[in-house]
């Protein structure tokens, strides 16, 4: 595990990373547990949570396990009470956990509408609302939630675009409300990443995403170690200043003009850590 951070800079610090066991989740959990953090992996899927912790302690990294649904109010509760149980105190909130499905607006179910709202919208809301009443308040702390590059829409998925974009404001409002607090909270805007997340969808479907990284300014896709820089750089005390943004990972897809449409080039290589 590489990383451009200093060695130690999380040590004796516990975080909770929702759906830390894959994807960009888990590379976050992987960085933060090189550079000295406890990282408490949290989702649904107990299996990759064990799988994940093995493979931080085979790298030399402190991780547990605990199963959450971030869709349920006691699930939340029990796996922050589990946390200080286990770890004594939490210092960072990686609000990762989210899921969504492709599909045209007019097809959206309202079963699917309200799932994907009340994983990515309301779970978040809720997870840092628990978080704080139970740690924060008392010692202040730093959350960053992952969100998406949705400031142009979401085209194929407006339920998520909607969450997401709902998150960006829960953002600002906690930012603010709990700055008296010592707390910090920032959010990370992804573009098209290249992770394991893409696998869950159809073949079609996933091709279509790929063919996106036309349409940023490297016209490649991001990897996960990007990602993790950028959520690791909010986290840490060199960003004390910074509360309440947006922090767009997207190599300025977000801004693409078809006035002037990006050009293939190789002047800005991946970064794997």
């Amino acid at each position: 595990m590489n990383t451009a951070f200093k060695p130690g800079l999380f040590e004796g610090k516990t975080a909770i990373i929702t759906g830390g066991g894959t994807g960009i989740g888990l590379r976050i959990a992987r960085e933060m547990a090189h550079l000295g953090a406890t990282v408490i992996l949290a989702s649904r899927k107990m299996e990759n949570l064990l799988t994940a912790v093995d493979l931080i302690t085979s790298e030399g990294g402190k991780a547990h396990a605990v199963e959450c649904n971030i869709r349920q109010e006691e699930s939340i509760k029990a796996c922050v009470a589990k946390t200080i149980e286990l770890t004594g105190k939490i210092d960072y909130l990686v609000n990762n956990g989210g899921g969504q499905f492709p599909s045209p607006a007019e097809l959206i179910s309202p079963k699917g509408w309200h799932a994907v709202i009340e994983t990515n919208l309301t779970g978040t809301f809720f997870m840092s609302q628990e978080v704080f009443k139970k740690q924060f308040v008392n010692t202040g702390g730093s959350i960053v939630n992952i969100i998406a590059n949705m400031r142009n829409g979401f085209p194929i998925m407006a339920h998520t675009g909607a969450a997401r974009a709902g998150v960006e404001n829960i953002t600002k409002s906690l930012a603010t409300e709990w700055g008296k607090y010592g707390v910090r909270v920032n959010a990370v805007a992804p573009g098209v990443i290249k992770s394991s997340g893409l696998d869950r969808y159809d073949p079609a479907y996933k091709d279509f995403i790929l063919s996106f990284a036309k349409n940023n300014q490297t016209t490649r896709l991001g990897t996960e170690a990007e990602v993790s820089s950028a959520v690791l750089f909010l986290l840490c005390p060199a960003a004390s200043y910074i509360s309440g943004v947006t922090l767009a990972v997207d190599a300025a897809e977000s801004l693409y003009s078809p006035v002037m449409p990006p050009v293939a080039n190789n002047a800005n290589p991946a970064y794997e850590g």
